[in-house]
């Protein structure tokens, strides 16, 4: 028994030197398949020796719970907000206020984390409660999120029984970085900021969720000081520092306003060096009997304000617009401009966000443009000086061809942005083949973004096709993978070969060509050749395909990048039929029209079955329409049909000629 604790206890401080390597310091020293092994055998070990387990075991960070919904929180302490301040002049008119009242009145003045407000509850030294800040008043119980991140101590050493802390969740901003380009190469919307991200990864209700966006703290407050006897606020957080908690750092503890702006001005230099969005400066009352007496607003503590950075906005000169191609195929223009040093950064280019943001702006290539940080994080352009705007100055017009690689360029009706319609843009290559790879595609089990990133940069793969030369050695060798999960990697490989058409024209990415539309073109016309062949027109005839969708596809597969890439999967031995799927041809030769809402089928149903039985289904009405078949509410197509004398049934009629 001895051996099993100590074997126990071993596992369990590796794991949690890991976990910070990896978590914290963003320095993986063990690959994933390592860690996960090692986490395993704990868990194991854990069921059947459960008196041995630590409450801070990694194995009970991740609970995995998918919770159906938050339940309130009433906080034993208030969780203030602060009264905001953004001239110097304001911190001195607060720094008189509360000398009149206290002479030798000390400051802590601390960074203002740009986070997610939250209050831990420690019971005999055991993490038991998180909770979000709410209102001040009840916030919400988001305990199985928190404990993903690994910040937060399960288990401290401390002489009381009740401890609550309050600090601020952030992400870092790599993270965040890396979050909205994984995002990005999957089409999902990207966070407008770290910020949101933590706001929205704490309030997810499944906890694996919260544990993949890599959260982090920093403790700043004991909202029961007074009662566990501390004289001051610097005390405290020396004190959060021997538990382990991670706190608010660099502070300083002064009573001179100078000192004070001194700060301010240095951390506005450094705010780029931080792990973190800092939006202000907070200064505190440092003794606690003081802010006892000074008490609160109805809003805010009379002890404490916090001096906002003003967003600075400074001119500069537009040399340039360039187009940088995103991973979903869309022309950004960014503006290039001189160097400006905003919010503790250099910073030189800009989003122009698209053609529509430029004309709205007239902003051309030499103006004087104004530029400020958005949330102190990213550069935009606020406008143009006219006054100042060359004699030569162009309006900018969009490229006719992608800049990345050669391919036309296209604007769909309705829409501000420019896409690329190269299939093989390497520009777009992240986003095609995670979405190639995807689990309604080509479903190859184990290759999601992070894996997709890796190949990419290892220059292992360039394109789809790519994927069906890799070898197993090649895989293994990379970070955080080994040989059995690049085996696993090639096996799932080899097994996509064999997917239906239906998959393989979905993975392709096409523009407004989804499952359905997919499942349909598949159906119809069984071989990629023979959809390849078919016109526009044709095309318009399959159900949901409209004209937009009909040239999207044609030019798709008539592109040079599309044919290449289809010519490629062929060679790899990739499936390029549908299996016939027809029951039987008691409806072939009839075309069919559907209109109006059915009672006993979806559209999409009616559809599989008529094909099923040898039928086609039309999009719209023609003399060649055989029947249309007509439900409640049926609009024009109904009317036409009556006007051009095809027979209208329903369906009942249309099951009768199945039957028959």
């Amino acid at each position: 028994m001895e051996a099993i604790q100590k074997e126990m206890q071993q596992l369990t401080e590796q794991l949690l030197y890991h976990a910070h390597r990896y978590y914290n310091d963003d320095a993986p020293e063990i690959s994933d398949f390592e860690y996960d092994a090692m986490q395993r055998r704990l868990r194991e070990l854990e069921a059947q020796y459960p008196q041995f387990a630590r409450p801070d075991s990694p194995t009970q960070r991740v609970i995995g719970a998918v919770l159906t919904g938050f339940q309130e929180v009433r906080h034993p302490y208030p969780m203030e907000s602060l009264q905001d301040v953004f001239s110097f002049d304001e911190i001195r008119d607060f720094d008189r206020r509360m000398k009149e009242r206290f002479p030798e009145t000390e400051y802590t003045v601390e960074l203002k984390i740009d986070g997610l407000s939250v209050c831990l509850e420690y019971e005999n030294g055991r993490f038991v409660l998180g909770a979000t800040r709410g209102d001040g008043r009840v916030g919400e119980n988001v305990t199985e999120n928190l404990r993903t991140v690994f910040d937060i101590p399960m288990e401290i050493k401390t002489e009381h029984e009740h401890l609550w802390v309050r600090g601020e969740v952030y992400m870092p901003v790599k993270v965040f970085e890396r979050l909205n380009a994984q995002r990005e190469a999957a089409g999902e919307q990207l966070f407008a900021n770290p910020r949101n991200a933590a706001a929205g990864s704490l309030r997810q209700l499944d906890s694996s969720i919260c544990a993949q966006r890599k959260l982090a703290i920093f403790c700043f407050n004991v909202q029961n000081a007074r009662e566990l006897g501390f004289k001051t606020h610097d005390e405290s957080l020396q004190y959060l520092k021997k538990l382990g908690c991670k706190v608010v750092e660099p502070y300083i503890v002064t009573s001179g306003v100078d000192e004070i702006i001194d700060f301010i001005h240095t951390a506005g230099e450094q705010r780029d060096t931080f792990p973190c969005g800092i939006d202000g400066i907070v200064i505190k009352v440092n003794d606690l009997a003081a802010r006892e007496a000074l008490g609160s607003t109805a809003k805010v503590p009379r002890w404490a304000i916090a001096y906002k950075y003003p967003p600075e906005e400074k001119p500069a000169r537009l040399r340039d617009i360039v187009i940088q191609v995103g991973r979903t195929g869309v022309l950004t223009p960014n503006a290039v401009f001189d160097p400006v040093r905003l919010a503790g950064t250099t910073v030189s280019r800009a989003t122009l966000h698209n053609l529509d943001f430029i004309r709205q702006r007239d902003i051309r290539v030499g103006d004087t443009i104004l530029v400020r940080k958005a949330g102190e994080i990213i550069p935009e352009v606020l406008g143009v000086d006219h006054t100042l705007r060359p004699d030569d100055a162009a309006p900018f017009e969009m490229p006719k061809t992608c800049p990345v690689c050669g391919a036309p360029v296209v604007q769909e009706e309705g829409e501000a942005a420019f896409r690329c319609t190269g299939a093989e843009c390497p520009a777009q290559l992240l986003r095609a083949i995670t979405h190639f790879a995807s689990r309604d595609a080509m479903d190859i089990e184990g290759l999601g973004p992070a894996l997709v990133q890796l190949l990419v940069e290892e220059k292992l793969v360039a394109s789809p096709a790519d994927l069906y030369s890799l070898r197993a050695p090649d895989v293994a060798s990379l970070e955080r993978m080994g040989e059995k999960s690049a085996r696993n990697l090639i096996s799932a490989i080899e097994k996509s070969r064999e997917n239906p058409l239906s998959r393989l024209l979905f993975a392709f990415g096409i523009r407004q060509v989804g499952q359905k539309a997919a499942q349909a073109l598949a159906r119809q016309f069984g071989t990629l050749d023979a959809l390849t062949a078919a016109s526009e027109e044709e095309l318009t005839q399959i159900p949901d395909i409209g004209g937009i969708t009909a040239e999207n596809i044609f030019r798709w597969l008539h592109s040079e990048q599309g044919q290449h890439l289809v010519s490629r999967l062929r060679e790899a031995g990739v499936n390029m039929t549908e299996p016939d799927q027809k029951e039987s041809e008691k409806l072939n030769g009839f075309t069919f029209v559907l209109t109006g809402t059915l009672s006993r089928f979806t559209r999409q149903e009616m559809s599989d079955l008529i094909a099923r039985h040898g039928g086609k289904v039309s999009g719209s009405v023609s003399k060649k329409t055989s029947y249309v078949l007509a439900g409640e509410d049926a609009g024009s197509k109904l009317k036409k049909a009556q006007e051009l004398g095809v027979p209208v049934i329903d369906e009942d009629e249309i099951l009768r000629m199945i039957e028959e």
